[in-house]
């Protein structure tokens, strides 16, 4: 996979937690999150573009309490009775 370098402006004291290899995978994830949160992209895009299974992306969004499914429960409810009333019996 390809690199690029971007330069971006930090405050002098902030440089030593953000010039590590150790954050790099998640300062590339936020970077692309806005993307995902506007369904520019979707995580499995984000995961392929930063050369990561879905998986390990999702958990690094966890980890800063960014949730996968970002619904309320009146949505999740209505989600799921759609889901029962295609499903029928099979539920």
């Amino acid at each position: 996979m390809g690199m690029v370098s971007i330069e971006i402006n930090v405050p002098e004291k902030a440089r030593q937690y953000v010039l590590n290899n150790t954050t790099e995978k998640m300062r590339n994830a936020l970077l692309l999150y806005p993307s995902i949160a506007n369904d520019t992209i979707s995580h499995g895009k984000a995961a392929e573009l930063l050369g990561m299974h879905k998986t390990e992306l999702l958990q690094l969004y966890g980890s800063v309490g960014i949730a996968y499914l970002d619904m309320t429960d009146e949505k999740f409810e209505e989600e799921l009775l759609t889901v029962k009333s295609l499903a029928g019996d099979r539920v």
